[in-house]
């Protein structure tokens, strides 16, 4: 039976642990994969669920993000479907920013008014997974649900930067506790499969993706003045509600720091890797651009987008994005490239050659880059050398910055022939 379903995704706030590639954009719109938005997996995923009415909450450096979800999603006028975006606005009720999830949702709920719905799915717009939210609904719906928390057994160590829960037979949640330290959480092992025994993951942490009875979040959040779901109005539901647990157990991971970032993207180049692009459709901004041209280069393990040109000596474990240059001789490793929003003129590369300054927008010749991140635009010179690692400590520099041994160029930075980072 198909259920009326609103999607809320929530578009996060500064994303300083992502810095600096949230320095001119929100985390939602971080590029992914080389050629999507972090947001278009939640919508992607609400579209091949069968939810085509969605909802993106947005304040911090949404002026991209507004830009690629109005080029990306326009459905049918005879369809009844949307994705519109809400930003945080200055109202009779309040001028402040939006404080929490909570608060968010509280503060934009006046435009569900006039959407015909049954149940809110609200979603995190910066995490990376595959599911079907129907199966979801459907599970809130049979159960008898007031509020459905969608959760995945996780580890010790990454149970720490959760909220982790305990839930019954009958998968009702009995108790919540947000982000337990490193010795209280021993003591929140759940019943998992033997599956999840074996690699060591016994506790229950939630998503972060919810599933509320209409009428239900209306009172929570009449009730509870709560600015955060997690920290606030779902332990306080646990005692008033009845709040289950969904348990997922594919694959998902939370977009939070430099490392998972990188790991994520990288770990799309394994030859069955853990997110499948192949397997569900992944939607986003349809490009009118060229196939990519490559020449001379050995690719390993590599994705290419479209509308580049490759004339590097190697490419090998790496993410190449759209629009992306590579001059000869260069060697590419475990590095995500998110390419360019636009082509320089051609035959002014071509005239000028080695003597352009700034370098041309890509990767020039003769460079070698290991373990790093190339932000939008970059203008990487000839005979550049940027190597990551674990050796190399944190900072923050005007062209890059470093963050658990990888280096991040920083978008429309310009490094100089003969430069070197990291190394």
């Amino acid at each position: 039976m198909a259920h009326k379903v609103v999607s809320i995704v929530l578009g996060g706030g500064r994303g300083t642990r992502l810095f600096p590639l949230t320095e001119q954009r929100s985390k939602p719109a971080v590029p992914i994969a080389g050629k999507y938005r972090l947001v278009d997996i939640p919508i992607s995923n609400c579209l091949n669920s069968g939810y085509n009415k969605i909802f993106v909450l947005t304040q911090y450096n949404s002026a991209s993000l507004n830009q690629h979800i109005k080029n990306s999603y326009n459905f049918s006028i005879f369809s009844k479907g949307f994705v519109d975006i809400l930003a945080a606005e200055q109202t009779l009720e309040g001028d402040r920013w939006f404080e929490g999830t909570a608060d968010a949702v509280r503060r934009t709920q006046k435009n569900l008014v006039n959407v015909d719905y049954d149940y809110v799915l609200i979603l995190s717009g910066d995490q990376l997974y595959q599911m079907d939210y129907s199966s979801l609904i459907d599970f809130h719906v049979e159960n008898g649900g007031d509020v459905t928390i969608a959760t995945i057994p996780s580890n010790a160590r990454d149970a720490t930067g959760f909220g982790i829960l305990k839930a019954n037979e009958e998968n009702e949640i009995t108790s919540f506790t947000e982000k337990p330290d490193s010795e209280e959480v021993l003591n929140w092992a759940s019943e998992v499969s033997e599956d999840m025994q074996r690699q060591g993951r016994l506790y229950l942490a939630s998503m972060g993706i919810y599933v509320f009875s209409k009428g239900v979040l209306r009172q929570m959040l009449a009730e509870n003045p709560g600015m955060d779901f997690g920290k606030e109005l779902i332990p306080d539901a646990i005692e008033n509600q009845k709040v289950l647990s969904y348990q997922f157990d594919g694959y998902w991971t939370d977009i939070g720091t430099i490392r998972s970032f990188f790991d994520a993207n990288i770990g799309l180049t394994d030859d069955v890797p853990d997110f499948n692009l192949f397997d569900e459709t992944v939607f986003t901004r349809a490009r009118m651009l060229p196939p990519s041209k490559i020449s001379g280069t050995t690719l390993n393990n590599t994705i290419v987008a479209d509308g580049c040109i490759l004339n590097g000596d190697k490419l090998e474990r790496s993410v190449i994005g759209v629009r992306s240059r590579i001059g000869k001789g260069t060697v590419i490793k475990s590095t995500y490239m998110m390419g360019g929003d636009h082509y320089e003129d051609l035959e002014e590369v071509i005239t000028l050659g080695n003597t352009q300054q700034p370098p041309p927008i890509g990767v020039g010749e003769r460079c070698y880059i290991e373990n790093a991140i190339l932000d939008k635009n970059c203008r990487i010179g000839n005979d550049v050398r940027i190597k990551g690692g674990i050796h190399l400590p944190d900072g923050d520099f005007s062209t890059h910055a470093i963050h658990d041994g990888i280096v991040v160029i920083k978008r429309d930075a310009v490094i100089p022939n003969g430069a070197t980072i990291g190394c």
